[in-house]
């Protein structure tokens, strides 16, 4: 969705599960290496759009080697759960706003 700020990922091919198409993701935009075993599931988002339905699997990455390396152009920023709101995103990631917001106030952070 150009101009929107996005969490890392894509679709799901053929013969993946949602955690190894993460992983691929995350190698492929990203340049980090992720093992599924280290990404927990965290919430989902289920959005309707004009022309597609989104259901979406939200993962916390627990560990990973590499250094981030923009891969495909797109600028990246890390930032807090209190700095989220300051970046235009997708409809269907606002809702995952709160749950990160709160998850942080819970002291998992």
């Amino acid at each position: 969705m150009a101009g929107l700020w996005e969490f890392p990922g894509g679709k799901v091919e053929a013969g993946e599960n949602p955690q190894g198409a993460l992983v691929r993701e995350l190698r492929e935009e990203l340049g980090l290496l992720v093992a599924e075993r280290d990404l927990e599931a965290f919430a989902f988002a289920s959005h309707g759009y004009e022309t597609f339905h989104l259901l979406m699997p939200v993962f916390m990455v627990r560990r990973w080697e590499g250094e981030l390396e923009p891969r495909e152009g797109q600028q990246l920023a890390w930032v807090s759960a209190a700095e989220i709101r300051r970046y235009p995103a997708p409809e269907a990631d606002l809702p995952l706003f709160e749950r990160f917001m709160d998850w942080t106030k819970a002291g998992r952070a």
